[in-house]
């Protein structure tokens, strides 16, 4: 068999495994708080690991090592700051918030929870209520498109295929599974892809130091082909190290990433959630730093060997385990790759879905329709917002790094501030909420 037969099969299973857990779950979906919330009966390991796998898309494979192996160590304070600030986040913000969302009417979706906690009424009640719903739907449809981006640029490097083709295939198999499985869909799926990235991002870099003969080899190599690369101050400036550090700040504000907060069993299960989310964080990024790094050393000391986007060395990751591994083991860490970038679109997606049916449709009906009908009416958001996206990343050469800023740094200043004052100040007021949202957004846009 060929290699891309090989990598077919793989990529064949990893379709299958995830479809089936769509489905299973399209079963435990019997109205709409099931499909957005899950119950509200995440376990800590489930929602550590689903946070960790919707938060790190396909910047991760992708975008990250790219910067890295571009800039060298400079970039990886960005990963520092995203480490720290998922430590806090799961420190201050889930087990408090755990508790209100439940208390506060037990809102199931991040604007119904700001709108029950400020105890907004009447016309500012809607106004909030509207206002968080279109941040949510504006900068989510970006980040959706990011990962549609990226999941083209994977289907032509792997294949040589069409980008059209591979971003609308796999944008395609994410909605399947979304658009019936729902929020349990998408967290399992997240469980079984953030194992998947994780052994990946691991044996990558493994393979390539054995290869070299240590680390100590891999090491000169990076040093002869760019004195700077291991350096984290290297050409740095003070407002640059902080900006990057101060990305760890946006995860107050992300949606899909705290909504798991909200779905846990308790409070009590956060503690447990955040070891084994920060855990797989930790083991993550530094098999990404790792990658990019032994990418350096291969394709310095290979002048046969050369990157399929040489520009942007985004494809870094895809490029080697091409080279070092098996067609059929390289077809599943390939597979990682999609797990990366689905993992993140399916939550996004889900949450998207929930913004446009509860907080902004569901205050233009005046009769609230049946539970049923609500369910559909989600899953018909799923493909709305997919739809949009899909036309956003139609342009080929938009950049997966700088599409996922955008969004994160969206979120982060819109939600970020308010997140925290709600939790943690009493006197926050609906009006001051507001303008907190209405700032944050419009600073960043």
């Amino acid at each position: 068999m060929s290699d891309q037969t090989f990598q077919y099969i793989a990529l064949g299973i990893y379709f299958l495994g995830m479809i089936a857990i769509g489905l299973w779950a399209s079963t435990k979906n019997t109205d709409n708080e099931d499909y957005m919330l899950g119950g509200r009966s995440l376990r800590p390991g489930v929602a550590a690991l689903s946070a960790g796998a919707s938060d790190m898309s396909g910047w991760l494979v992708m975008g990250l090592p790219g910067a890295i192996y571009v800039s060298g160590l400079l970039d990886a304070w960005i990963a520092i700051g995203l480490t720290i600030g998922a430590w806090v986040n799961w420190k201050v913000v889930a087990p408090r918030l755990r508790a209100y969302s439940e208390v506060s009417g037990n809102a199931i979706t991040i604007p119904s929870f700001f709108d029950n906690r400020l105890k907004a009424d009447g016309l500012s009640s809607r106004v909030l209520r509207v206002t968080c719903g279109l941040i949510i739907l504006i900068f989510f449809i970006f980040y959706v498109s990011s990962g549609m981006v990226a999941g083209g640029k994977f289907y032509q490097t792997t294949f040589d295929g069409n980008y059209h083709v591979g971003m609308i295939m796999i944008a395609a198999i994410t909605v399947l599974y979304t658009f019936f499985g729902g929020f349990l869909g998408a967290t399992f799926t997240d469980v079984a892809q953030g194992i998947l990235m994780l052994v990946a991002l691991v044996m990558v870099p493994v393979v390539a130091v054995i290869q070299f003969g240590g680390p100590g080899h891999v090491l000169n190599a990076v040093s002869e082909a760019n004195p700077d690369a291991l350096s984290l101050v290297s050409g740095a400036t003070a407002i640059g190290v902080i900006s990057s550090l101060a990305w760890g700040l946006g995860y107050f504000g992300q949606p899909h990433i705290v909504v798991r907060f909200m779905a846990l069993r308790s409070p009590k299960d956060a503690p447990t959630g955040r070891r084994i989310g920060i855990s797989w964080m930790v083991l993550s990024v530094v098999g990404t730093i790792a990658t990019a790094l032994t990418g350096i050393a291969y394709f310095s000391t290979h002048p046969e060997a050369s990157l399929t986007d040489s520009k942007s060395a985004e494809t870094v990751f895809l490029d080697l385990s091409q080279i070092l591994f098996h067609p059929l083991a390289a077809g599943f860490v390939l597979a990682a790759v999609l797990a990366a970038i689905m993992s993140t679109v399916s939550s996004q997606l889900v949450v998207s879905s929930s913004a446009a049916v509860e907080d902004l449709a569901m205050l233009l009906i005046k009769r609230r329709p049946t539970p049923k009908v609500q369910l559909w009416m989600s899953r018909g958001a799923v493909l709305t917002v997919s739809v949009i996206a899909a036309l956003i990343a139609l342009d080929s050469d938009s950049a997966v790094l700088e599409l996922v800023a955008f969004a994160w740094a969206g979120f982060g200043a819109a939600f970020g501030p308010l997140m925290l004052l709600s939790l943690f100040w009493r006197k926050l007021t609906a009006s001051g909420g507001l303008c907190s949202m209405i700032v944050g957004a419009v600073v960043k846009s």
